[in-house]
């Protein structure tokens, strides 16, 4: 490693000091110091979901967040080229909300289970047997079953998404707990499809009870992908942005998030004195997008999202329909 290299990385690693150890620094630092030099030479910004790993999150990229946040931070981007370091179906909708520009995905393989839960056949058989009711469709899902759908939403805004349509029942797909977490704060009538997290659905009520047994006093926010019986058992129940605002505002001494592992670690990086424990699960799709992956996307220009442009039209009116959603 050289000494220049480590000299222009020094300031990137004091955001990351309290979870990365000195002596790891140097096998990321190379990968940091080419990627920032590449966004410079390609026009490119890097948008980052919650779940990537703290080197990712506080030292390369550019803007971050929840499902929500990137879908709307998409839209005005001031760049060439988007890298969307997270899943499949993020990617797809960073290209959905800029046709022009070009979207790299690090790795193609980064999937998801509620997005391989559903296809556009089966929301086409769930509206003949529930006809006239309006589809719903959670952003973990393919632009195809986006553009089969009337409306998009995200963990962050599904019960204003719901609400706003004014009927009396909707079908929510896929991930059948976070429809029935929503159902429970409405009066509106929710139907929904068998699809999970795999993350989200390992978590189980005693998980947290043990927690709290062991931690008296331990603060507990879980994600709304968790399932009905889990989130029953926290202090506070949001999507990755709403549990990192709950953070910033409450200051908990002690606190453990109930969803993927690097959300803790990307909060513990800004927030050095609150103990964060950690039952978490890991994401195997999240956790295939790598620094050297980002560098090598932003080397060779690959991989490009291509959506067919009869299903990007439908999938773009569904996803601007939740973002018009206040």
């Amino acid at each position: 490693m050289d000494v220049g290299t480590i000299s222009r990385t020094a300031e990137l690693y004091g955001r990351v000091r309290d979870v990365i150890l000195p002596m790891e620094w140097p096998a990321y630092a190379s990968d940091i110091d080419a990627i920032l030099r590449l966004k410079r030479e390609r026009n490119a910004v890097i948008l980052a979901h919650n779940y990537q790993t703290p080197e990712i999150f506080h030292c390369v990229a550019d803007i971050v967040g929840d499902s929500l946040a990137l879908a709307r931070e998409a839209m005005r981007v001031d760049a060439s080229v988007i890298v969307l370091a997270g899943v499949h179906f993020m990617a797809e909708t960073a290209k959905l909300l800029n046709p022009s520009k070009t979207v790299l995905t690090p790795d193609l393989a980064a999937g998801c289970s509620l997005a391989d839960s559903i296809t556009p056949e089966d929301v086409a058989r769930l509206r003949q047997r529930y006809p006239g009711v309006p589809v719903v469709t959670y952003v973990n899902t393919s632009a195809a079953v986006k553009a089969a759908s009337d409306i998009c939403c995200t963990s962050g805004n599904a019960k204003q998404v719901v609400e706003s349509l004014g009927v009396e029942r909707v079908i929510m797909i896929p991930d059948e707990y976070l429809a029935k977490n929503v159902a429970a704060e409405t009066d509106v009538e929710i139907i929904t499809w068998a699809g999970h997290c795999e993350v989200h659905a390992q978590f189980t009520p005693e998980d947290i009870r043990e927690v709290r047994d062991a931690y008296p006093g331990v603060v507990v926010l879980t994600h709304p992908e968790c399932p009905p019986d889990v989130v029953a058992e926290a202090d506070f129940s949001g999507s990755t942005a709403a549990m990192s605002a709950y953070v910033d505002a409450n200051k908990p001494p002690r606190v453990v998030l109930v969803t993927e592992c690097s959300m803790s670690d990307n909060i513990a990086a800004a927030n050095p004195d609150i103990a964060f424990l950690r039952p978490c699960n890991l994401c195997p799709h999240m956790k295939r997008i790598t620094l050297p992956k980002i560098r090598a996307a932003l080397e060779t220009m690959r991989e490009p999202i291509t959506i067919d442009p009869a299903i990007a039209e439908k999938a773009r009116r569904a996803v601007e329909r939740m973002l018009a959603v206040k």
